[in-house]
């Protein structure tokens, strides 16, 4: 599995606006072949603040997740609402393993 951790920090004022944006992409992500998970996060005390938790079968997927129209129509739409460029930590799965993911 390949797994990406996004950190996403978002103004104060568009938190609805990056919600709504976001759960339309995570609702299409999670119909590709290659996604195995993909979760929207939203820290406890500070709401501005998410985490993207896309779990991909593997790499190659992250790929062609970029090239969907939503994943570009996401882009687009939440770039502005972001207080700053987003992050992310790659990792990889260690349990289960690869034939413990459903």
């Amino acid at each position: 599995m390949h797994i990406v951790h996004i950190s996403i920090h978002v103004k104060d004022d568009k938190i609805e606006e990056f919600k709504n944006a976001t759960i339309e992409n995570a609702t299409n992500s999670i119909q590709e072949q290659g996604v195995a998970r993909f979760d929207l996060i939203q820290q406890t005390d500070d709401p501005t603040r998410f985490m993207l938790l896309e779990i991909y079968r593997t790499p190659d997927d992250v790929t062609r997740h970029k090239e969907t129209a939503h994943y570009k129509r996401w882009q687009e739409t939440v770039e502005p609402l972001m207080k700053e460029p987003r992050s992310r930590i790659i990792y990889r799965n260690i349990f289960p393993d690869e034939d413990g993911w459903s």
